[in-house]
């Protein structure tokens, strides 16, 4: 039994985090300190470290401290950047979400910031735990997103396979699932467009892998990187088929962008790539800013395939790792949530890692902390990307 946080919204968490954002690295350390002094893991700490405006970066907060697993934020200025913290604290009134905000220029400086932000965060903690209305919560509420990262010679083999039927479960029980990565689908456009729910998706579907080309070409650099040669992978195209996989086999309904909710029910596409020329660099630095982007488009959890190995969780929604090589798993056992390697080693089928997956999802939805979570994981990265075409206008020309 699932019981989720009902937020005003109708949406319903499965976390009740309460956020401390910090809006410019100048804030970075007193944000911490606080989240630090409070010593509480419904507290968690987020950021973005821009001076300059950015419609990106503003969507993506908008959407991350309205999240459905948030109750409520502080957020941290030092008074002279240009976010528009105003505006963000209205959105969080207006979604009902508790919110206060701390700007050290006002409050006197670090040490005295500190203590007004832990004052703050003490009592939007408790003004979130007062309004959270725990209401059941089915599967079909759920919506699920899917990276993969350290990928070596037995993802497309193992783990991603396996994440892929499992969303075929999930979207059958009328679940929300995300894929994204369209750098790495790139020579999957094809059969991903046949799957397509209408040809209008098809052909922003190809039109997405396209752009994703474009901009890695632009760029000098595609995501094949050194470590997925030294675990096996032959090519990028032996990437993407293996990435490729975790989107399982059901119609893909359309795509969305960083920030945008999907519409209803089914499988998603998210579009990572920018339009347009590239402006600030590579589209996402590390797994973190995909997860991020995950989570604002709604994932109450992500899917973290990965044969190499990683680490990282996330703040805000919970991360499960499905380890595709046996070895790692042999090794890194404590941060991995699912052994898909069993898979390789006859142990285990396809269809069985998947039931286990889907399984596991409902537990961790209804409370049980992932491994990343037991560790005290909650990695956040958010920096300067367009969101539109003609890209943040408040930058020198």
């Amino acid at each position: 039994m699932i019981n989720g946080y009902l937020r005003p919204d109708g949406r319903k968490g499965i976390r009740d985090a309460v956020l401390v954002v910090y809006l410019v690295e100048c804030a970075h350390h007193v944000a911490r300190r606080m989240v630090d002094a409070v010593d509480d893991p419904q507290v968690q700490l987020i950021g973005f470290p821009g001076c300059y405006p950015n419609d990106y970066a503003l969507a993506m907060m908008k959407a991350l401290t309205t999240h459905p697993n948030v109750g409520g934020a502080v957020l941290v200025s030092l008074g002279c950047e240009s976010f528009n913290r105003e505006a963000l604290a209205r959105n969080l009134t207006q979604q009902g979400r508790p919110v206060e905000t701390v700007v050290i220029q006002q409050a006197g400086g670090t040490a005295a910031a500190i203590r007004a932000g832990v004052e703050a965060t003490l009592r939007v903690l408790g003004s979130a735990k007062g309004r959270a209305q725990r209401v059941p919560m089915a599967l079909s509420e759920l919506v699920v997103g899917t990276i993969c990262g350290g990928s070596d010679g037995t993802s497309g083999i193992t783990a991603n396979p396996a994440v892929g039927r499992a969303f075929d479960a999930l979207v059958d029980a009328g679940a929300t699932c995300i894929f994204e990565e369209t750098g790495e689908m790139i020579g999957c456009e094809g059969h991903m467009a046949q799957r397509a729910a209408s040809p209008d998706v098809a052909s922003a579907l190809e039109e997405s892998v396209h752009q994703a080309e474009r901009y890695y070409r632009a760029m000098g650099y595609g995501s094949f990187a050194p470590g997925n040669a030294e675990g096996g992978l032959s090519s990028q195209e032996e990437k993407s088929a293996g990435a490729y996989a975790k989107s399982g086999s059901r119609a893909i309904s359309g795509i969305i962008r960083p920030a945008e909710a999907p519409p209803g029910p089914g499988l998603y596409l998210l579009d990572v790539v920018p339009p347009g020329e590239p402006k600030f660099g590579f589209p996402n630095i590390v797994d973190n800013a995909e997860i991020g982007e995950l989570i604002a488009c709604g994932a109450h959890l992500t899917l973290f395939t990965t044969g190499r190995g990683s680490v990282v969780g996330s703040a805000i929604s919970p991360v499960i790792k499905v380890c595709a090589n046996p070895e790692t798993y042999a090794r890194m056992r404590d941060d991995m949530d699912v052994d898909a390697g069993r898979i390789l080693t006859g142990e285990a089928s396809l269809d069985e890692v998947a039931a286990e997956i889907v399984t596991l999802i409902g537990e961790v939805a209804a409370g049980a902390p992932t491994r990343s979570e037991a560790l005290g994981h909650c990695e956040f990265i958010l920096t300067y990307k367009a969101s539109a075409p003609a890209g943040p206008a408040c930058l020198p020309a």
